[in-house]
């Protein structure tokens, strides 16, 4: 991997991307419970983690260059386009974090550089 570049951040995630995660989390928690993640993902704060460690933490394997999300994704990071903080649910049942919105650019961000911080909120 090369030199970590520096990531354009949003100073707080999209409204389109907590509909995201709702329609996400809608899939593993009953959709009450989904609900209720996604209204304290609302007022979490944002913080930061390594993007190896989200990964590691996830259990999620890597999309490739292919993936067409991951790729423009990958272009909008070489034009510094700022890009939408993960949103991120802790699942200490299962022991690993369940990304709720940011898969794609968390893939992008990884084969850029494993060791990139990136935004995120978690709950």
């Amino acid at each position: 991997m090369s030199k970590p570049e520096k990531i354009a951040w949003l100073p707080a995630p999209e409204d389109k991307n907590y509909p995201a995660a709702l329609s996400y989390l809608s899939l593993l928690y009953p959709e009450a419970e989904a609900a209720r993640l996604v209204a304290r993902l609302r007022k979490a704060k944002l913080v930061e983690f390594k993007a190896k460690d989200i990964f590691r933490a996830s259990q999620l394997s890597l999309l490739g260059i292919s993936n067409s999300h991951v790729k423009l994704t990958q272009k909008k990071i070489r034009k510094s386009i700022h890009l939408s903080p993960l949103l991120l649910v802790r699942d200490p049942a299962n022991g690993k974090v369940v990304i709720a919105d940011g898969y794609h650019r968390l893939c992008a961000i990884y084969q850029t550089h494993e060791d990139i911080w990136i935004h995120c909120k978690i709950v």
